[in-house]
């Protein structure tokens, strides 16, 4: 019964690269009439908020189905009403929301572009995966890195010496990058590839979003920005070494039954990356993205006005957090 609704969310997932420029449009138009007519703008707002919560919805075969990402599931699952309250709120007089709004629509002019354009997304890729081979390299893992796509071709030499018997799958690459780490434990292969989801792009939108939609100097906001980047960037680093080293040398097979079962595989050699990737690098992203939020309130502390709508949409309740974290807030 529940076969039909999958389908549908697969086949929604195909229209997600359009309403993505159009989610950028919807919330360009906002920004530009706020400095005009604020009537329109908060018209432009509300019609981008709905369209944003159409464009999560089309995600939502991604992350919970195809990727079965836990924390990337639920959030896109609570993004789509939330979305929509927001459009509520604002239709209805919340103009502190168009902060909140402005976020949105400068993360989406760094993000968009980035991801889209293949002249900046494949040296992206490449860099990362250029500092993540380098780490893998120092701490002594046996493996080869290659631009194999669309899949492994039969006879291909793996680490340890012995042949791949026959064809196998990337489904998760999409272009012909050199960007593959192939393992082969107990002679199995095992691959990782880096993505542009593991370039860190996202969060780094994030911070670009939060920094650009609120007042500060140029200075301090280039400073907040440049160590936001850069945090995010080592940290990813050290992300894909973790998962990229304890996938392909099955640190973390335990609990295999449990694992397989939580996320509905059936290769048990994917046990590792589910418990890497899945549940420790996620939930730690969470608490690191916290984290920078901190770091980059001591330059930019009209940020914190972002954060306080964002627990209103959440929980209802106002908030005044500048005495709590020793900031002194600008924005109205």
């Amino acid at each position: 019964m529940i076969d039909p609704l999958v389908d549908w969310l697969a086949a929604l997932n195909g229209y997600a690269g359009t309403l993505a420029w159009v989610v950028l449009v919807a919330f360009l138009a906002g920004v530009v009439l706020e400095r005009y007519d604020e009537t329109w703008a908060e018209r432009a707002y509300v019609g981008a908020w709905i369209v944003l919560s159409g464009y999560w919805l089309t995600y939502v075969h991604y992350f919970v189905f195809a990727q079965k990402s836990i924390t990337e599931g639920v959030g896109v699952v609570i993004a789509i009403p939330l979305s929509i309250y927001v459009a509520y709120l604002i239709a209805n007089g919340r103009r502190r929301l168009f902060v909140v709004s402005r976020a949105i629509a400068f993360a989406w002019l760094f993000f968009l572009p980035l991801s889209s354009l293949a002249f900046v997304r494949r040296p992206l890729i490449q860099t990362v995966t250029s500092h993540t081979d380098f780490v893998l390299g120092m701490l002594g893992d046996q493996y080869r890195l290659g631009d194999w796509y669309p899949y492994l071709p039969a006879g291909l030499e793996l680490p340890d010496g012995s042949a791949l018997s026959g064809q196998a799958d990337l489904p998760e690459k999409h272009f012909p990058y050199r960007n593959t780490f192939l393992y082969s434990p107990g002679g199995h292969p095992i691959t990782y590839t880096i993505r542009l989801a593991c370039t860190g792009i996202g969060s780094m939108a994030i911070f670009v979003g939060l920094i650009g939609a609120v007042r500060g100097s140029l200075r301090q906001k280039a400073k907040a920005m440049g160590v936001a980047i850069g945090v995010i960037y080592v940290l990813n680093i050290v992300r894909n070494v973790f998962i990229a080293h304890t996938l392909g040398n099955q640190r973390l097979h335990i609990f295999p039954e449990l694992i397989m079962s939580l996320f509905s595989a059936s290769d048990p050699y994917l046990v590792s990356y589910y418990i890497g990737d899945r549940i420790l690098a996620q939930f730690g992203s969470v608490f690191a993205l916290i984290a920078i939020t901190w770091l980059v309130l001591r330059w930019v502390p009209d940020v914190l006005t972002v954060v306080e709508e964002g627990l209103y949409v959440i929980t209802g309740t106002e908030y005044d957090l500048t005495d709590a974290l020793d900031v002194e807030s600008t924005e109205n």
